[in-house]
């Protein structure tokens, strides 16, 4: 019968016994009425559970799970699949009926049959059971539920079951007789006797015990195994035969005296209590090693991690040693049997538990996490654990004891120090180092090539195992590994100061060292560094930050150091550079001239800003098809030599035989594959200082900071195999936090890089930058073809008709002009070569987009925008787009708002010039310049608005020698005109006169 669950009801768990799988509990509703129980009941499990969701709490929906795991169909589904002799009747049942689905009746034959059971399968059953089934009497017990025995019919209230909340207490009794012994139990709960024996008693749960006896539930004061219970319910007591007493005693009675409390009559049982002395005993199992005048082997660390340690931990009660691991919980002591002319004496040593748990704890927390009175550890981290602790294990009187070995070697545990002091040379860090372990001292070299081969145990001269600390090998193998013998001493490198300074940090060396060098390594505060003046001929104004990484630059030029100098894009690495230059200039005088290698697309703006910034320095582009290459002659008269990528490449045979005052390489993430031509060819120039320029100095693997550095510092992060074994793969692979803190640590003083954010506080609300680029070949020829027909129209027809009937045909140049000087796509679909333009916006969106930025990217075209669009679609990098086509402008706008996965916003100028609010981009990018400065103004306003909390920065792309550059000039010159009356292509050209066109058109 249904129970409704909109009348009141209650949740009633019911013990049944199943024939083959013992007690068991069923959960059920059952209807009230008039505060009763009814015989409307009906099952409740997991399935129908919710709808009685007003009445059940969260403990029943966890009993109600519970009892649902123990169930017989619930146990036939868990082991069908587990027991060998269920999986063959799936496959072949005994009518030869083939994959018939295995029911219930087939699960018990083959498990449960007396002849042919599956014993295996059926512990494995009653182990599952007894767990579910003792959290399931405990809930029951805690949260006062309601449980009755189930009737022969299948009805759920059949007697109450009482849960007393106080524990029962079981009492051995053995009476030793002339002839025999007696054994049995008592139960004592609330200060009487439970006469168990020989009822109707059920033992529910077997381990620990509960026990059902007169409808009261028991549960025992300390673990109770029901085995210990179940012959007395049908019988009295057990008789025990004279002829196997003595062994009955020793073992039995024995284990009984050190758990329970026995009542002896004819034989004594004698208590003692002493303290306990903690002994820790360890041993090897298996050894590889060599001698110490031998050379290291060849073993690997695979092989010796095989090699372990087994910690034992023991306590000694008087003169009996105790072994933790053979203690269980129930025992509280531990028990000696004696026969004196057959008068049996137990003595029974109690434990101190406290003490014991005591000693653990302090074990475990000196890093020891023993486990059931045992520990397995790797020999290396043992013996680390060892030396580390022995000292403290002395102070808390726990005896450090070893066995001997399966070799019957004897292991060296005393104290083992290893001392190095390092002093600051010209070029070099001098390493003074030696080795103790013990009275003995070890020479520093050999040590030096065991950890490097990885092998962490030698002999000692008395014939004792050393091994080699753990944290030496983790502290030290970088810091050898760096190491270089110079006249038959060792000696660092000074661009490794990083790790000199860890060794002294972690108190690992002492270290002597300029006061000036150690300021580089904390370089985090600025003004820590020596502030260098600016140069007189610098004409130009640093932020502050850029001045302290003017400050840096110097610092590494006076000690020789490359470095990196990785600011976000925007933030004036070329500034800094051409303040360090000019500043060298005046210093020094006459210098060879530097190499500053670069993409093509920055030629022109490197030469410009030059002009601009440092305009004493001479420079020299060193690119076309007609250079000069008789360098030995012209590179001379020059400061700085400006190149591209491919033509260093191309001619880096003359280029390499010439010795430079600085290389400087900018996005140098150009060399970041170190097997590319590029990269390969780059690290055969001979220079004095060498310094790199990039944002994005990792774009995919930390090998790319390795080629970059390696040609700045050359042997800083070691060879490509080594730096892609100790870091590299660790780091990539294996996720390791502690290598990437020791790479960053060795590239610390090397590298500077502030993002946008980090020096907000020191730039306007907009940073504006014009970006000039070179047309390609291809594009180029194009262009001036059309720029010479053009010419030749326009001032023919101007001749002719004048200048107001002439500026339709003008119009129509110009913009045909413009667009090629973005892309000749805009103006011949088949054309197949490049554009300047577009090779240095994308090599630029890259860099913003791989430093987490978003940017607005404006053009009146719309085809130039389809240009952009199909190369973000190519490379698959999500953006919003608007123009005056768009219908949903509201959901673009929302979408780069708010969308993180969308970082491009690309615009006309027209569509997206007003009514918009982008504040969510921090980058704009102008792809062609507009006739009127102000239409240009009000896009940055889309990024620049209220509610923009990060600083914008704004870049136009202009072609250089294109009518691009001519109206960004003529700009200049009508700004106040401009800002009145030119809004229109038409009012733009309106203000032109014939000289201006002239001059555009030249």
């Amino acid at each position: 019968m249904n129970v409704s669950p909109n009348e009141s009801f209650k949740v009633v768990y019911s013990l049944y016994e199943h024939q083959f799988l013992g007690c068991l509990f069923e959960s059920f509703v059952v209807q009230v009425q008039h505060g009763k129980l009814t015989l409307k009941y009906q099952n409740i499990s997991s399935r129908n559970a919710h709808e009685f969701d007003n009445g059940l709490s969260e403990s029943d929906y966890e009993l109600i799970k519970l009892m649902d795991s123990i169930q017989q169909d619930a146990i036939v589904k868990k082991f069908s699949t587990i027991s060998s002799k269920t999986s063959t009747i799936k496959r072949t049942n005994r009518t030869g009926n083939v994959n018939r689905k295995l029911n219930v009746y087939d699960f018990v034959y083959s498990v449960y049959d007396e002849e042919k059971g599956d014993k295996v399968t059926q512990k494995l059953i009653e182990e599952y059971i007894e767990g579910k089934k003792l959290k399931i009497l405990n809930l029951l017990l805690e949260k006062n539920k309601l449980v009755y025995t189930m009737q022969r019919d299948g009805t759920p209230t059949g007697e109450f079951i009482e849960i007393p909340k106080k524990p029962a207490t079981i009492l051995f009794h053995v009476y030793k007789n002339p002839n025999n012994t007696q054994y049995y139990p008592t139960i004592r709960h609330n200060e009487k006797t439970i006469e168990f024996r020989q009822s109707d008693a059920k033992i529910v749960c077997n381990s620990p015990a509960w026990l059902l006896h007169k409808n009261i539930l028991y549960h025992f004061d300390r673990p109770l195994e029901g085995a210990k219970l179940k012959p007395f319910l049908r019988k009295k007591f057990i008789l025990v035969n004279k002829s196997v007493e003595e062994t009955y005693y020793k073992k039995f009675v024995a284990s009984l005296i050190s758990s329970y409390h026995v009542i002896p009559v004819g034989f004594e049982i004698k208590t003692e209590k002493h303290d306990p002395q903690a002994e820790l005993h360890f041993k090897i199992l298996s050894s590889s090693m060599g001698s110490l005048f031998d050379a290291p082997s060849t073993q690997t660390k695979e092989n010796e991690s095989e090699n372990t340690v087994i910690f034992e931990l023991n306590f000694r009660y008087n003169n009996e040693i105790y072994k933790v691991s053979e203690f269980n919980e129930q025992q509280n002591g531990h028990v000696v049997f004696e026969n004196k002319n057959d008068n049996f004496i137990f003595t029974k040593f109690i434990r101190q538990v406290l003490i014991e748990k005591a000693a653990i704890s302090k074990l475990k927390e000196l890093g020891l996490p023993i486990q059931k009175g045992k520990i397995t550890l790797s020999r290396a981290k043992a013996f680390s654990w060892i030396t580390k602790n022995e000292t403290i294990l002395q102070e808390l009187g726990v005896e450090l004891k070893q066995y001997q070995s399966e070799e019957g070697k004897k292991y060296f545990i005393g104290k083992s120090q290893i001392s190095i002091s390092i002093d600051e040379n010209k070029d070099w860090f001098d390493i003074n180092a030696k080795v103790f372990f013990g009275e003995y001292q070890i020479p520093f070299m050999q040590i030096r090539q065991y950890i490097l081969k990885g092998q962490r145990e030698f002999a000692l001269p008395n014939g004792e195992i050393a091994v080699i600390p753990e944290e030496w090998f983790t502290e030290y193998s970088e810091f050898f590994e760096f190491m270089q013998s110079k006249d038959e001493k060792f000696a660092l490198k000074k661009h490794h100061l990083a790790l000199v300074q860890n060794l002294e940090q972690g108190n690992l060396a002492n270290v002597t060292m300029n006061q000036k060098l150690q300021k580089l390594y904390d370089a985090d505060n600025f003004g820590e560094i020596e502030d260098f003046e600016l140069p007189k001929g610098f004409k130009g104004t640093l932020r502050p930050y850029q001045k302290a990484g003017y400050n840096w630059l110097r610092f590494l030029q006076e000690f020789n150091f490359g470095g990196c100098l990785a600011d976000d894009m925007g933030l004036g690495k070329t500034v800094q550079t051409l303040a360090l230059l000019q500043a060298q200039k005046e210093k020094e005088g006459e210098v060879a001239p530097s190499l500053l290698i670069m993409p093509t697309s920055l030629l022109y703006n490197w030469a410009v800003e030059a002009k601009k910034f440092a305009p004493d320095l001479k420079v020299w582009r060193y690119t076309g098809t007609d250079r000069n290459k008789d360098i030995t002659t012209y590179f001379p008269k020059y400061d700085v030599i400006l190149t591209s990528y491919g033509t260093m490449r191309i001619d880096v045979d003359i280029l390499n035989g010439f010795y430079f005052n600085y290389v400087i390489l900018d996005e140098s993430q150009a060399i970041k594959n170190p097997t590319s031509a590029i990269s390969k060819a780059v690290k055969t120039l001979k220079s004095r200082f060498k310094l790199i320029l990039t944002g994005t100095p990792i774009e995919n693997s930390t090998l790319d900071l390795w080629s970059q550095m390696s040609f700045v510092n050359g042997g800083l992060l070691g060879n490509q195999k080594f730096f892609k074994t100790h870091y590299q793969l660790p780091i990539e692979k294996q996720n390791d936090v502690d290598k990437a803190r020791k790479l960053q640590t060795i590239i610390k003083p090397f590298i500077l890089r502030r993002t946008k954010n980090q020096v907000a506080t020191e730039l306007p609300p907009k940073v504006e930058n014009i970006i000039y680029v070179e047309m390609s070949k291809s594009q180029e020829k194009v262009y001036e073809e059309a720029k010479s027909y053009y010419r030749n129209e326009i001032l023919k027809h101007i001749e002719i008709q004048g200048m107001g009937k002439s500026q339709i045909m003008l119009l129509q140049g110009l913009t045909r002009l413009r667009q090629l000087a973005n892309h000749p796509k805009m103006v011949d679909p088949d054309y197949e070569g490049d554009s300047g333009k577009f090779s240095d916006l994308t090599e630029k969106l890259k860099s913003v987009l791989s430093e987490g930025h978003k940017v607005l990217i404006f053009s009146q075209f719309v085809r130039h925008l389809t240009l952009v669009r199909n190369e973000l679609d190519k490379d698959k990098i999500k953006y919003s787009y608007l123009d005056g086509g768009t219908k949903d402008r509201k959901a673009e706008v929302e979408n780069f708002q708010n969308n993180e996965n969308i970082k491009v916003f690309l615009l006309s100028l027209k569509a997206g010039g007003v009514g918009l609010n982008l504040t969510a981009a921090d980058y704009v990018f102008m792809l062609d310049p507009w006739w009127n400065p102000a239409i240009e103004a009000q896009a940055v306003d889309r990024a620049h608005r209220i509610g923009q909390e990060n600083k914008v920065f704004i870049y136009k792309f202009i072609t250089q020698n294109s009518v691009e550059e001519k109206i960004l000039a003529l700009q200049q010159q009508k700004i106040a005109l401009s800002q009145d009356l030119i809004t229109t292509e038409s009012s733009f050209v309106k203000t032109l006169s014939k000289n201006d066109i002239a001059d555009i058109l030249k």
